[in-house]
């Protein structure tokens, strides 16, 4: 069952893909984390010269961090919770106008073994994802397996949706 989650491999494949495409828009990247704790940002910058089209990366656990470092309003949070649609529309948005990146994901959801509730169970991921200029968009994912598989899935749709909006 765990050869069907993203190997290293296969993130680093996806990561050179995101790395030519954002270098052939001439665009930045700028990430937004929360559940997958930076893993985004360390794929990428893996790569031998990612300093050229990756921008910054930003680790954001609580709802402070997420106010202070992204402008995450504070009544969305309290709406809605981290794990949510919104905030993830407010976390890309908050990065692309923070940093000078062209092109910006942020992922935020419940990686798991506990933190789930029967509305939002453990392996709730929503990713957002937005190009300067462009209408922020996010989508939900419910992913299975342990905290590893979840957070490495996560990843993986969070590099993959990249490419997309790049491509739309």
């Amino acid at each position: 069952m765990e050869s069907s989650f993203p190997t290293d491999a296969q993130l680093r494949a996806l990561a050179e893909q995101v790395a030519e495409s954002v270098q052939r828009h001439r665009l930045m990247l700028v990430t937004a984390e929360s559940c997958t704790g930076g893993w985004i940002a360390k794929t990428l910058t893996d790569l031998p010269g990612s300093s050229a089209w990756f921008d910054a990366g930003v680790v954001t656990y609580s709802y402070e961090a997420k106010q202070a470092l992204l402008g995450v309003n504070p009544h969305t949070l309290q709406r809605t919770g981290a794990v949510s649609e919104e905030t993830a529309l407010e976390m890309v948005s908050g990065a692309l106008a923070r940093f000078g990146a062209g092109v910006a994901v942020a992922v935020t959801g419940i990686a798991g073994p506990s933190g789930g509730t029967p509305d939002k169970p453990v392996g709730t991921v929503w990713i957002g994802w937005k190009r300067r200029g462009g209408y922020a968009h996010a989508r939900l994912f419910h992913f299975g397996g342990d905290r590893e598989a979840v957070r490495r899935q996560s990843v993986a749709a969070a590099l993959s949706g990249v490419l997309q909006t790049l491509t739309d």
